[in-house]
């Protein structure tokens, strides 16, 4: 049959993928085709039609459609396009405008991390465990601890060891937390639970002052470590020279004490204690008793005597002298401001407020240069202008605060504009190094998240939506909260290795934790101390998992060895931990159900808890 013939015979219309022009072409006939250009035609069986027709494809496509009506068929046209752009637009907004309820970045499950970041404290529980202790390669441990006054608490970090000065400050730390934050908590079903560990912390402190007696009147004791630390490597067993599951253990643990003038050492608990009693006080008796042990301590290392000497815990042999490797005290004056702060807003008292204002400057002076907007358990500084940034902003108290008030959200500024300046030492992965000289660099990272999360719902709260910096620029709520979660998404697989710098979130972690207990079988067997080595220097991965844990984190180049036996990079502790949590829930959704609130804004922050014992006429 000729081809040609049937084409002549059966009239059809035509759609022509041809130009660019969008125009009706006309057939041989009448204006009874229409141009559509969607690029997605294949080309034709018919290689000889429309030759003389300009197109950037060689064929058409037979689709046999007929046009009844070509006004109707344009309106179609002219309709779906005008919708399908509408579309476009409507998508466009949504995604570039801001939104005021969702977190900026936030791509990970904060849930579930900040879950696991806080049963990584049940597994450095210290003493008699509770019976439904998370943890399950965890049992009963130093039970001897300063002929058994001393049991309880936490062990520090992959160690055995148990340092009064880093516990008192993740007390503190995490009671910030849920007085700030409790409504989020309360909706992950996590404030029972960081309930729990603040008070096993609480509890531990408690025991660690001993008031004036009669044998010793006016002189009080503080206890500032449990178990050796060798300062050089002996036959002798000790908790730095065996690598022993604290179970294990039965060796001899000394206890090192200081006198009252371990300023900084009682600085730190007295604030653990005054912001603990805030997170207990619905237990009136117990909160009662947090804060009546709090003024007690403060009175005595703060007491107006020319002859008193106040100064740091590790500058006496007897106090921190082993300390002092670790956990070197370089300043007193901010922990004690840190703790009248804290005292003020347990009490209501302004004498404690007045203290710390009057004290401000002299901690500003005390702040050493590398330590300069980090928070961490050496330097409270920052931390404490934040508070009293929150108390102006929320509570102005007027004369004669004023002066350190102003100063103080100064401060702030002035540190959030560091974070953000493209200047601030990081990483090529994002990561600020907020203090290049030391290991461990997510620490500094997640009290840097905590931090400028904190104060964006402070300016949230006013309402403000940005704050100034000196040098005339400026930064947003929204940008605070974008380094903010920049800083814990790395932490949590957003970085150049794609590691998770906590065990057991998502897939990539850290197989080889320097950590005693959680590279040691749970076998019901005892392992002494000269086995320690095999465990020690395994190339396995550990055989418990140390879930929740935060480990140093990488180098100045993102680098990070997996390695037990290279802690700078492996060994988690209790305080960069509480920074983490502090973190998480900072940057956690707010709760969905505004009756589980309690009174919280709708960020999610408790505006008002902190001020429960402040009632001025």
């Amino acid at each position: 049959m000729d081809t040609s013939e049937t084409r002549d015979a059966e009239p059809t219309l035509y759609i022509h993928s041809i130009s660019p022009a969008c125009r009706l072409l006309p057939s041989s006939s009448q204006w009874n085709s229409i141009e559509v250009n969607f690029n997605l035609f294949p080309q034709t069986r018919n290689t000889w039609d429309y030759e003389s027709i300009p197109s950037r494809f060689s064929k058409s496509v037979d689709f046999k459609l007929t046009v009844i009506n070509k006004k109707n068929f344009k309106r179609f046209i002219y309709a779906s396009s005008a919708i399908v752009s509408l579309l476009i637009i409507l998508c466009l907004l949504l995604h570039f405008l801001p939104n005021k309820n969702r977190h900026r970045g936030a791509t990970k499950d904060l849930t579930l991390a900040l879950k696991q970041a806080l049963i990584f404290f049940d597994a450095q529980k210290s003493g008699v465990l509770p019976k439904d202790n998370m943890v399950k390669f965890r049992g009963d441990s130093g039970l001897e601890d300063g002929n058994k006054s001393l049991v309880g608490g936490f062990y520090d970090s992959g160690n055995n060891i148990k340092f009064s000065f880093p516990t008192a400050y993740t007390i503190t730390l995490l009671s910030w937390s849920v007085i700030e934050y409790h409504p989020k908590y309360e909706e992950i079903g996590e404030l029972d639970h960081i309930k729990s560990i603040i008070r096993w912390g609480s509890d531990y402190l408690l025991k660690l002052f001993i008031r004036p007696n009669e044998t010793s009147p006016g002189s009080a004791t503080l206890f500032s470590q449990v178990g050796a630390m060798s300062n050089n490597k002996t036959s002798t067993e000790d908790d730095d020279n065996c690598w022993q599951r604290p179970e294990d253990m039965r060796y001899t643990r000394p206890v090192s004490s200081c006198d009252q003038t371990a300023s900084d050492l009682a600085g730190e608990i007295i604030a653990a204690l005054s912001a603990a009693s805030l997170v207990f006080k619905e237990d009136n008796k117990y909160s009662t008793n947090l804060t009546k042990t709090a003024m007690e301590l403060f009175d005595i290392v703060t007491k107006d005597d020319p002859r008193f000497v106040q100064g740091m815990y590790t500058t006496k042999e007897e106090c921190g002298g082993q300390a002092r490797g670790v956990y070197n005290s370089t300043g007193y004056k901010d922990e004690l401001v840190w703790g009248g702060t804290w005292l003020f807003f347990a009490t209501g008292n302004t004498s404690y407020l007045r203290y710390a204002t009057e004290n401000l400057v002299s901690a500003k002076e005390e702040e050493l240069s590398v330590d300069k907007g980090v928070f961490y358990w050496n330097n409270k500084f920052t931390a404490n202008t934040v508070l009293l940034t929150r108390l102006r902003f929320f509570k102005d108290l007027g004369y004669p605060y004023e002066e350190s008030f102003t100063s103080s959200t100064n401060n702030v500024d002035s540190v959030m504009c560091s974070y953000l300046s493209p200047t601030m030492h990081k990483t090529q992965g994002g990561l600020v190094f907020l203090k290049p000289d030391q290991y461990a660099p997510l620490e500094y990272a997640a009290t840097a998240s905590f931090l400028s999360k904190l104060y964006s719902d402070y300016l949230a709260l006013l309402p403000r939506s940005s704050s100034s910096c000196t040098d005339g620029t400026s930064f947003s709520v929204e940008t605070l909260q974008d380094f903010s979660m920049s800083q814990v998404n790395y932490i949590l697989g957003d970085n150049p290795m794609k590691m998770i710098y906590v065990v057991g979130f998502g897939n990539n972690y850290p197989m080889h934790v320097h950590h005693r207990g959680a590279s040691i079988p749970w076998d019901n067997q005892w392992h002494s101390c000269a086995e320690g080595s095999t465990w020690l220097n395994s190339e396995k991965p550990n055989p418990n998992e140390l879930l929740g844990a935060m480990v140093g984190g990488p180098d100045q180049n993102d680098m990070f060895l997996d390695k037990r036996d290279k802690p700078r990079f492996t060994e988690p502790t209790i305080s960069s931990n509480a920074g983490l949590v502090a973190a998480l829930v900072a940057l956690h959704d707010p709760p969905h159900s505004p009756s589980s609130q309690n009174g919280a804004d709708i960020l999610g922050i408790d505006k008002s808890g902190i001020f429960h014992n402040i009632h001025l006429i």
